[in-house]
């Protein structure tokens, strides 16, 4: 908004300046249409933005009312340990 309220009272400014009456009418006219346009921008953005507020808190409010299952973790059972096996040498063929 203060981008558009500067563009606003430059084209004021240019309006107090102008030497005819149609120039200044039309600079008028364009500093009324940028705030108009500006601020229809901010309503569009504020409803964006309470719309995805709303949509967060509806997803948390979800997302505690929903149980979560724990699941008991199953007895470590401690498995034996493996016999080392011998290694099998393979003896070369002669040629």
């Amino acid at each position: 908004m203060t981008r558009a309220k500067q563009r606003r009272d430059r084209f004021s400014g240019l309006a107090a300046k102008a030497k005819g009456k149609e120039t200044g009418a039309r600079f008028k006219m364009m500093a009324k249409a940028t705030m108009e346009q500006a601020t229809a921008a901010a309503k569009r953005l504020q409803m964006s933005a309470d719309n995805v507020a709303d949509s967060y808190a509806r997803a948390m409010r979800l997302a505690a009312s929903t149980p979560i299952e724990v699941k008991a973790e199953k007895p470590v059972k401690e498995k034996p340990a493996k016999k080392a096996k011998a290694k099998k040498t393979k003896a070369k063929k002669p040629k």
